[in-house]
């Protein structure tokens, strides 16, 4: 006697596929070079939600229906919050980016865009392991500046680059 259903198994990796093949057109190079840093687990997998869009910043929760008080970055104040304006466009972003960029000694023009900012993120003259360390070092960047924003949301911080 045969059955009508097939049996399905789960796995880490069959919901990492999942998940990869809904990226909303994000390259699978890009996740797979992410992957690939060594940190702590939570601090690669919010760098995957926020090269996902999928973070819960006020214009991704207002889009899901949530209602949202006030829009504007807690960080500047000036502009409304998204994920690409927290990391990037926000005057702290920028600021956190600039200091950590001078502190190693590059002066660089910086992308306006998520991932094309973290595929940048490549010295030529450097190895792959020691290009794995400069993605660790931009992880940590967006980690960070992600924690800043989540201290001054909860537990009303100042937002300052330092």
């Amino acid at each position: 006697m045969e059955w009508g259903f097939k049996w399905c198994f789960f796995s880490m990796k069959s919901a990492y596929m999942t998940l990869c093949n809904s990226s909303n057109g994000v390259s699978h190079d890009v996740f797979s070079l992410l992957w690939q840093v060594k940190a702590i687990p939570k601090v690669v997998f919010t760098t995957w939600r926020v090269l996902l869009g999928r973070l819960p910043t006020y214009d991704n929760l207002s889009r899901r229906g949530m209602v949202v008080n006030c829009s504007l970055c807690v960080l500047c104040k000036a502009t409304e919050e998204s994920s690409q304006h927290i990391f990037l466009s926000c005057i702290i972003a920028q600021r956190v980016w600039s200091l950590c960029l001078r502190w190693i000694g590059i002066l660089s023009i910086q992308h306006k865009d998520l991932i094309n900012h973290f595929e940048s993120f490549h010295l030529v003259n450097l190895s792959i392991k020691q290009n794995l360390v400069w993605k660790r070092l931009w992880v940590a960047i967006i980690r960070s500046i992600w924690d800043k924003r989540n201290l001054v949301v909860f537990k009303q911080g100042i937002a300052d680059a330092e």
